[in-house]
This record gives C-alpha cells, sequence and structure tokens, in this order.
C-alpha cells in the first residue's frame, strides 16, 4: 500500500479539514500509486495563511545570518538525502535520473546561495543634498506571501520561490502542483530538520482551483509568485492587480533557434534535439521551433531526425535520454497536436506517435516528434504543445529568421547557432526574449542570473533568481535621518 502524506502547518503534518487524498501514479508505470496526498479545501488554505500571519512578525525580526543558517542547513540536509529525492521526483513527474539529479542539485545550490544572501540584505546609504542628514533605504520583507508551483520542475522552482522568500523574513504558504507534490514535501522535511519556526513556511497539497484561490484573494496575502500556464496566471495578475498584491507570473513559451549556414550541422541538431526532447519536452523553455536557413534547411532536417530516432526513451530510473510523459492528459493533448500539424499541412517526418507494448505498455510515452515545411502561422508554431514536438521552419536570410523568431505571442528563451560573431550579437539585440543563448540549448539555467520571459510569457513585472528574486520578495523604505 502506498504511503499518505500530510499538509505542513504550523510546523505539525496535519490532514486536511475533508479527510480527502488523492492519488500521485508513476507516469512510467500508471498502474502503481507513488503516494497519497491531501486534498485541501479553501478552509484549509485559509487556515495555513492566518499561521503564517501571525509568525510573520517574529520571522521578518530574525536577524539576516539567522535566517541564512535555516536555509544553508536545509540545503545540506537535502544533499543527504539527495538520492531519495531523485527518486521522489523520478518516480511522480517521470524524468530520467540524470535530469532529476540536477535538478535536485540545483535546490541544494538554491538554498546554499540564499543562505549566504540573506547575510548581505539590508539597504544603501546616499548622499543627502541637505546638511546633517543621514540619508538611506531599508529593505523589509513584503509580509506574507503565496506561492503556487508547477509539476515540471518540482524541486527546483519551488525551491527558488521558497529560499529567498524565506531569506528576506517573509512567511510563506505554497501550493504544490498534484502531480509531483513529493518533492516540495521533501523540502519541508528538511526544513522542519533544520529548526524553521512554527507558522514560517507551511505546505498545502490540492488543486489550484481550491487552495490557490484564497492564495491570491485573500486579504493578509502581501505578494504571489506563480509558474505555470499563460491562461491562469493572466487571471492571477488580473485578480492581484485588482487588490493591490505584488505579483510574479512566469508563463508560456514557444522557444525558437534558430540555425545559420555557418554553424556545424551536427553540432546544431544537438544542440536543438536536446532543447526539443530533453525532459520530455515538459519545460516552459523548450526549443519548440528551429528557424534554419534555406542554404541549410534539408541538410538540418535530415540531421535532426536521425538525433530523434536515435533517442533512447524508457523509464525516468533506468536514467534513458528521455523518460514520459507526466500524465495522460499530457500525453494526450501532445498526440492531438500531432494530428493538427497533420492537418494545417505540415509534414511528418518522424515519431508523433504513442509508444506501446513491452516495458512502454503502462506508461505515457510518445516518440520524439519533428515536423518540417511549418510556416510560422500554423497552430504547432505559434501554441505551446509542452511535449517534444519540434517545428522546423525555413528562413530566407538572417532578418527573416529575427522576424520569425520574434512572430509569436510568447518571449521566454531563444538561441542562434551561428559562428559568426556579428550575427551572434545582432541576435541578443534583437531578439524578443528574456533569455537570448548563442551556441547552447534554450534549457538550462543559471541560479545567480535573473530569470522570466517578455511579451505573453511573464507578467513582466519582477524576474525570478538571483538578487530580482530577493527583490521581488522586498520592499524598500527610504529614511532620512535629521541631527
Amino acid at each position: 500500500m502506498s504511503e499518505s502524506y500530510k499538509n505542513y502547518v504550523r510546523g505539525e503534518w496535519v490532514t486536511a479539514e475533508s479527510g480527502e487524498t488523492f492519488e500521485v501514479i508513476d507516469p512510467a508505470q500508471s498502474d502503481e500509486v507513488v503516494g497519497m496526498y491531501q486534498q485541501s479545501s479553501e478552509a484549509d488554505a485559509i487556515g495555513a495563511i492566518e499561521v503564517a500571519t501571525a509568525a510573520q512578525d517574529t520571522w521578518a525580526a530574525t536577524p539576516g545570518p539567522e535566517r541564512g543558517a535555516v536555509l544553508k542547513q536545509a540545503g545540506d540536509t537535502l544533499a543527504d538525502r539527495k538520492e531519495e529525492a531523485i527518486e521522489a521526483l523520478v518516480r511522480e513527474e517521470g524524468k530520467a535520473r540524470s535530469e532529476a539529479a540536477g535538478e535536485v542539485q540545483r535546490a541544494i545550490d538554491i538554498f546554499a546561495y540564499y543562505g549566504q544572501k540573506a547575510r548581505d540584505l539590508g539597504g544603501r546609504h546616499k548622499a543627502s543634498s541637505s546638511r546633517n542628514t543621514d540619508l538611506y533605504t531599508k529593505v523589509e520583507p513584503l509580509g506574507t506571501v503565496g506561492l503556487i508551483t508547477p509539476w515540471n520542475y518540482p524541486i527546483a522552482i519551488p525551491a527558488w520561490k521558497l529560499a529567498p522568500a524565506l531569506a528576506v523574513g517573509n512567511t510563506v504558504i505554497i501550493n504544490p502542483a498534484t502531480a509531483a507534490p513529493g518533492p516540495t514535501r521533501i523540502l519541508f522535511e528538511c526544513l522542519d530538520s533544520a529548526g524553521l519556526p512554527d507558522g514560517v513556511a507551511n505546505m498545502v497539497t490540492g488543486s489550484g482551483s481550491r487552495v490557490g484561490t484564497p492564495l491570491v484573494e485573500h486579504d493578509d496575502i502581501d505578494g504571489i509568485s506563480f509558474t505555470g500556464s499563460t491562461a491562469v496566471g493572466t487571471h492571477i495578475a488580473e485578480t492581484a492587480a485588482a487588490e493591490r498584491k505584488r505579483v510574479q507570473c512566469e508563463m508560456g513559451g514557444k522557444n525558437p533557434t534558430v540555425v545559420m549556414p555557418s554553424a556545424d550541422l551536427d553540432e546544431a541538431a544537438e544542440i536543438v534535439a536536446n532543447g526539443a526532447f530533453g525532459t520530455t519536452g515538459q519545460s516552459c523553455t523548450a526549443a519548440s521551433r528551429a528557424i534554419v536557413h534555406e542554404d541549410v534547411y534539408e541538410s538540418f532536417v535530415e540531421e535532426v531526425v536521425e538525433y530523434a530516432e536515435a533517442v533512447d526513451i524508457g523509464a525516468g530510473l533506468d536514467d534513458p535520454d528521455m523518460g514520459p510523459h507526466v500524465s495522460k492528459s499530457e500525453l494526450d493533448s501532445t498526440l492531438e497536436y500531432v494530428d493538427i500539424g497533420r492537418e494545417e499541412g505540415a509534414t511528418l517526418e518522424t515519431g508523433g506517435i504513442r509508444l506501446t507494448g513491452n516495458e512502454f505498455e503502462d506508461g505515457f510515452y510518445v516518440a520524439p516528434t519533428v515536423f518540417s515545411d511549418v510556416s510560422n502561422d500554423m497552430r504547432i508554431a505559434q501554441e505551446e504543445i509542452f511535449g517534444p514536438v519540434l517545428s522546423v521552419i525555413e528562413a530566407g536570410d538572417f532578418d527573416d529568421a529575427i522576424e520569425l523568431a520574434n512572430d509569436t505571442d510568447y518571449g521566454l528563451a531563444a538561441s542562434i547557432v551561428t559562428d559568426r560573431l556579428s550575427e551572434a550579437d545582432a541576435f541578443v539585440d534583437r531578439i524578443e526574449s528574456g533569455v537570448a543563448k548563442v551556441n547552447e540549448k534554450t534549457t538550462g539555467l543559471e541560479l545567480h542570473v535573473p530569470f522570466g520571459g517578455y511579451k505573453d510569457s511573464s507578467t513582466n513585472t519582477y524576474r525570478e533568481q538571483g538578487d530580482a528574486g530577493l527583490d521581488f520578495f522586498t520592499s524598500t523604505k527610504t529614511v532620512y535621518r535629521n541631527y
């Protein structure tokens, strides 16, 4: 029988008020229940908000180095439990083991980073235009914040929201996605063992429609950080704006990689394919469009198809190149887009089928998919698919490639593969994207620099990670002290 896990509120593991639970299944073996989690209600969320609000003043008054020490200890504990966290992530989300290992290590590093950053918090002195005036700024926490996190990076994204929020003195309520809440649970076990005071951080599992709503609308919530779909994020931003709450939403992407004639095509195909098929394409930064110069278009299609057909697919614990989709609904959505691509007149070069039989029989597997003859106005070139589907689009020249790359409602990540410095620099200047890369896949991020998108990929309010993560969770007070 699978284990049943509880919410974390006021420093205790508690059941939901309703007593209801939901199942989390293994996407590689869909008849296997990994765990049972609390199906929380609005009342559970409100109770956690009240607890967090009550703990806020004391935590805000705790010295920054002391808060940082808790974060560092939590990261050290997670490092000791790394293998356990990796397995939990793989069994709930489906990632290949090596991908999961990288994600867990990122969470460890995030807690170490913000544990040290907590020592640097304070403010800045400025020169006053008046005599006998001390002019300076003072950094203060927002207060109590709600965090709503997705299933596709179920430990890294909770970590990069939790750690800066706690480092600067906020109290927190987090609602992790129901498909993979286990890694967040492990984070909270680490925070608990590190001595985090009761009520400072609280985890309430359950559907976003029931738990997420009070995290956005409750009067005692001072800020909301959300990662997920553009539709939901836009609704959250509009709701929060009406209440004058600070909000940060990172949302969808339709990320291009431009391939120019100067590029080595083997390298270009590998860069694009890794960005498109890694994490089963279930990344907001996944490469879903390859925009290829006409001089190398046909050769590139051949290379990337060959790469796609060589991708090793299997259960995440076996550490293949690509694991299953997280759920049947995500698999069905990808297959629906394959049908749409065919109907629109694109050429299906490879993949686009559900894998069945033998080791694939009970999992949510799909073959890596490549479409050629794609025009940029097709739905498969404009809508986020969130699966391993690559649309290859022909460009007449560099300017055309940039125009095609920017011709989307999204602007999260983009890359170019070229050996010409002039093209690389022009690409960085002209691309409408929050992340721009040269000779690198669109996925993959450094933890100490800002992350966020343009256009419909973001609310374009505050960035995440690095110092930008601290900026979102703090308010600045300017002090004029005369003597």
